[in-house]
């Protein structure tokens, strides 16, 4: 498939800053024409992406850059959502429903599985000093 349109955005890991990368996607996104529902959903994991770049990755410091990349064809978006902080230990393990390193607050452990719901399909890689979380969501 070709490429339709790309965009990149890169925000700083405060919490604040969340729901303005949500709509950012959401708004890049309509370009291909998806659904309601389907705009609702990618705006749901990117949201749950965002929030553990800044909660895991930057341990909540409010600090810290979060890239975020679209990508659209004629049938699909990709968004991948980067941070260059401490990386995930366990991809597998931190993938598991329920599964998370916060011990205090109100922390469910349901990031990934949220975005696997929502999404066509979810990718993660990870390392110290680089995680990517990569999105796709179809529109047909």
């Amino acid at each position: 498939m070709s490429t339709l349109n790309k965009m990149k955005l890169t925000i700083e890991a405060k919490s604040q800053n969340e729901g303005f990368a949500r709509s950012v996607v959401a708004a890049f996104f309509i370009q291909i024409n998806p659904t309601l529902e389907q705009v609702e959903d990618i705006k749901t994991a990117v949201s749950e992406a965002v929030t553990n770049c800044i909660v895991h990755a930057y341990d909540g410091a409010q600090q810290g850059n979060i890239e975020i990349s679209c990508t659209l064809t004629e049938n699909s978006m990709t968004v991948e959502i980067c941070d260059f902080g401490k990386g995930i230990d366990n991809i597998e393990q931190a993938m598991k429903p329920f599964f998370t390193t916060v011990s205090t607050g109100e922390r469910s452990g349901m990031g990934f599985t949220v975005m696997q719901a929502f999404c066509d399909s979810v990718d993660v890689t990870s390392k110290q000093g680089l995680t990517t979380v990569k999105l796709v969501k179809k529109v047909a």
